[in-house]
């Protein structure tokens, strides 16, 4: 084996390692079967065996383009010997290692594209940061994200959820989010949202099945809550079709923040787990904008700036908060990748 080929497979194998620390240990045994069965004469692993890119989890991200794959070949019920396996009934290594022969040329298409997942559970981190902004400025909201791909997180204000007993969003939202919570509760607050807006380089369409399969395929299956609510979200978004532009993200938050606006409403950019992706260069572009766009806010043009990202030091995702013209520049909380579990600091 060569020391290039040696290298993929580690790839698969720590990416194994960060599902089962996440708890997704169904996903790390079908990538730990992966790694082990890559065939160099079949077209998936002629494929990822020869990839001139760079293989690992934050990088090119090999290993989720081949689960999603699989995971989507389980739930469609072509393969019964791999959906028995994802119910948990079957053996996971065996069907892997089988599905890759058998469904050679259809999983092969899932390395044409990088995975786009799109966490609806991030919301409740996003509604918990807008609760502390509403309470310092109790004004409609003006949403601005980045890193939109099909919206589920953009959307929402068509949510509903319980923040460490604080409910927020729509009651009658068919969808809940409770991660669990750790912490005081965040305030209650009225959230208005009379706008919203997102850029992603690829748009997911919804309208389109495939489209809607394929995103809640990256979903890892073992992690029901996740799945369900990845579904619900989904059917939520073809009701409520989130805007979304497809183009540059430095470029978009240059344009649309400068764009002129009302009095009386509290503009608030935001991503989730995006600013990383960014070249460096294209991340300075955006603080940069953001900046600008602080300096012209005031007491009725407040603007906000809420992330969810994780810092250069790893792990947990910090949830940070910056209000103008106030000032406050606030560490929220720490979660969950997913906001499974949020460790709220701000009482």
């Amino acid at each position: 084996m060569s020391k290039r080929e040696s290298e993929i497979r580690d790839a698969f194998r720590e990416q194994a390692g960060f599902c089962r620390a996440l708890g997704s240990r169904l996903t790390a045994d079908v990538l730990d079967a992966v790694a082990e069965n890559l065939r160099a004469d079949t077209k998936t692993g002629g494929r990822v065996l020869a990839w001139r890119g760079d293989p690992a989890p934050t990088a090119d991200a090999l290993a989720l383009r081949l689960a999603g794959g699989l995971h989507a070949l389980a739930r469609s019920g072509k393969d019964e010997a791999l959906s028995d396996a994802y119910r948990g009934t079957g053996d996971v290594a065996g069907a892997v290692a089988e599905a890759l022969l058998v469904h050679d040329d259809w999983l092969e298409s899932w390395f044409d594209s990088p995975p786009q997942t799109n966490e609806p559970g991030r919301a409740a981190a996003v509604m918990a940061a807008l609760l502390v902004a509403a309470q310092r400025y109790p004004l409609p909201v003006e949403l601005f994200e980045i890193g939109s791909s099909a919206g589920l997180v953009l959307n929402l204000g068509h949510y509903r959820y319980d923040l460490g007993g604080t409910k927020a969003g729509d009651p009658a939202s068919p969808l809940l989010l409770e991660p669990e919570w750790r912490g005081p509760a965040p305030p209650a607050a009225d959230i208005e949202i009379v706008s919203r807006r997102g850029v992603d380089l690829r748009p997911i369409d919804l309208c389109e099945a495939a489209a809607g399969e394929r995103l809640a395929a990256y979903c890892w299956a073992d992690q029901k809550r996740r799945v369900d609510n990845a579904d619900r979200a989904i059917a939520l978004a073809r009701r409520h079709p989130p805007p979304i532009d497809a183009g540059d993200a430095a470029d978009w938050v240059a344009r649309t923040l400068a764009e002129p606006r009302e009095d009386g409403r509290l503009r608030i950019f935001f991503h989730t787990i995006t600013l990383q992706y960014l070249p460096d260069d294209a991340q300075n572009r955006v603080r940069a904008a953001v900046a600008e766009a602080g300096a012209r806010a005031s007491e009725t043009r407040p603007f906000g700036w809420i992330s969810f990202e994780l810092p250069k030091s790893g792990k947990p995702v910090e949830l940070r908060l910056r209000l103008w013209p106030s000032g406050d520049d606030l560490l929220l909380a720490n979660a969950h990748p997913h906001a499974s579990w949020i460790e709220w600091f701000d009482g």
